[in-house]
């Protein structure tokens, strides 16, 4: 199996832990109490995600080489 690269965003919870999410599909996100926990869950809901589109071909060019994060204030 080719293994892929797909961004997430890491979120740290008001409550505690962390929220993840992968933006290339809708829905796919998790959360864990250390960062390398919800890194390790999100890999699943993200092979999980794969398995639901076996014949969709991954396009990389669905989404930016370079994802950036600015604050902005209003």
């Amino acid at each position: 199996m080719n293994r892929r690269s797909f961004p997430v965003i890491l979120e740290e919870d008001v409550d505690g832990g962390y929220v993840i999410s992968c933006p290339f599909f809708e829905g796919c996100y998790s959360q864990g109490e250390t960062i390398e926990e919800a890194l390790k869950n999100i890999k699943e809901v993200i092979s999980l995600c794969l398995e639901e589109l076996p014949k969709r071909e991954i396009s990389y060019s669905s989404f930016p080489e370079r994802i950036g994060f600015h604050m902005v204030s209003v």
